[in-house]
């Protein structure tokens, strides 16, 4: 098992191996389809990538109960952010974080520009949120579960799938 701070950059990349069993601490942020659709529009306008070089974690919070920060916080199905993940890649987004199969065309950007993708385990969102030590939304809040959260997390577990 390795523990890795985030953000992590390619020298830590490149010393992980599929397989990995890994626990994450310091900052990721959450970003769903929405979420890509709006940063990609930012993205073709600006010429820049919201989050540059931080984690996206491919899920959107439940709400939290009273004294809690977060509510249930699992994984979302990656494959709905394929269309979006190599032109992020390509742009500085250095590790994502989600469950179930990517398209070759993911593989493909992530050996290209040198990022990693991490499964995290789906039903376990309950335990999940024990990992996370605050949570703020940062862009979209319109968007409501689905907008960008900023989370502070201390020990996540996941597993390299890619890299």
């Amino acid at each position: 098992m390795k523990r890795i701070s985030t953000p992590i950059d390619k020298e830590i990349i490149k010393t992980l191996k599929k397989g990995d069993i890994v626990l994450l601490s310091g900052t990721m942020y959450t970003a769903r389809d929405a979420a890509h659709k709006k940063m990609l529009d930012i993205l073709r306008n600006t010429g820049e990538v919201p989050l540059k070089g931080q984690t996206l974690y491919y899920a959107g919070p439940c709400p939290p109960k009273p004294q809690e920060c977060v509510g249930s916080i699992g994984p979302t199905s990656s494959y709905r952010m394929d269309d979006y993940t190599p032109i992020f890649l390509e742009n500085g987004i250095l590790s994502t974080i989600g469950k179930g199969q990517r398209a070759q065309k993911v593989h493909d950007a992530i050996k290209k520009y040198g990022g990693v993708h991490f499964d995290a385990i789906g039903g376990a969102g309950a335990y999940y949120k024990s990992c996370v030590t605050s949570c703020e939304t940062v862009f979209f809040p319109e968007l409501g579960a689905e907008a960008v959260y900023k989370l502070e997390i201390k020990d996540f577990p996941c597993i390299v799938s890619i890299v």
